[in-house]
């Protein structure tokens, strides 16, 4: 008697501006996962916010059925079809999504999910919090100035500088800000997206990455990556997102064994700070002046098609995208089945 099908719900799209990359990742997952193991129901959020779902997802394909908009009754929607699966797998990029908001219905809901929790997506969304939270922690980060409503544009450490929204990702709302008179119409194209904004120091050096796969209390970082921008002179949307944009060399030229082992502690470390699980692309940079390895950022859900970076770092580790994927919602799994033990 063969083994019953993992009911998988594959979350995509959402409210943000990183919409359509969300749903480019989610289509490559859709066509990776085994038809054999896994039964996916899609769940494709509109920018409107409205929740489409499909009860048999074709491969290459998602969300052509009936739409609700959250809240919805628990018996009728949105949620009854959630209620209905094993494990929920969120490929979502920025806020609603990556931000712990998806996270917290999944939570209210009893279900399985891939990735961070509310707070670990929180926390890492908000780069402000995140880089508060690094320093407590010992580990080194890139210095900023936080503005939020009311504060005028101001910049204590020379130029360049960037700035960006402190909630977003993808490199939406960002400058590379070269004088003083770009500060301010950076400032305010900043705040086009969030209300809080980081002037954040330029930090000359090579950028790397690594991946993260894992729960408490082992998980593993991936061999680094290289950043190479093409098209621009900082890692920006066109350099991410168009062909040609942007090459990621594994293992990282210029970089020492001792950087490489740095940064791979590091991530973990940064992963284990902010209560991460499941996964994580951790961004750092080499500083050029003294060696140091900064952490820059870290991504609780990294962009996740076969050719994505994060699938990129584990493929160079020796882990497949498609036994990648099967690990993460083994992981998800576990973690619930952990977390049911305690009392509330």
């Amino acid at each position: 008697m063969s083994a019953r099908k993992l009911r998988v719900a594959l979350i995509a799209g959402g409210r943000s501006s990183e919409h359509d990359i969300s749903l480019a990742s989610a289509r490559s997952v859709l066509q990776a996962l085994d038809p054999a193991r896994y039964e996916v129901v899609s769940v494709a959020i509109g920018r409107d916010g409205r929740w489409e779902l499909e009860s048999h997802a074709s491969r290459g394909e998602l969300g052509s059925g009936p739409a609700e908009t959250l809240p919805v009754p628990a018996g009728d929607g949105a949620l009854a079809t959630l209620g209905s699966v094993d494990v929920a797998l969120p490929i979502l990029h920025g806020p609603f999504g990556e931000d712990g908001t998806v996270q917290g219905v999944l939570e209210l809901a009893g279900i399985p999910y891939v990735g961070a929790g509310v707070l670990g997506s929180a926390l890492c969304m908000d780069k402000d919090v995140f880089k508060s939270v690094m320093r407590d922690n010992g580990i080194p980060v890139a210095r900023h100035k936080a503005l939020r409503l009311g504060d005028a544009p101001v910049n204590p450490f020379g130029y360049p500088v960037f700035v960006k929204p402190a909630r977003l990702g993808s490199s939406v709302g960002i400058s590379k800000v070269r004088v003083e008179s770009e500060l301010a119409p950076a400032v305010e194209l900043a705040r086009r997206h969030d209300e809080k904004v980081l002037v954040e120091e330029f930090v000359p050096g090579i950028e790397i990455e690594v991946g993260v796969l894992g729960n408490l209390p082992s998980p593993q970082a991936s061999l680094p990556g290289k950043v190479v921008s093409n098209n621009a002179d900082w890692y920006d949307w066109s350099s991410k997102y168009d062909d040609g944009g942007s090459d990621l060399i594994i293992p990282p030229p210029g970089v020492s064994d001792a950087q490489v082992a740095r940064a791979q502690e590091l991530a973990v470390q940064a992963f284990v700070a902010t209560e991460c699980e499941g996964m994580a692309r951790v961004d750092f940079f080499v500083r050029e002046t003294d060696g140091e390895v900064v952490v820059n950022e870290l991504n609780t859900i990294p962009g996740f098609t076969a050719t994505s970076f994060y699938s990129r770092l584990f493929a160079a580790s020796g882990i497949a995208y498609e036994e990648l994927l099967t690990r993460l919602i083994d992981l998800a799994l576990e973690r619930h089945e952990r977390r049911s033990s305690l009392e509330f």
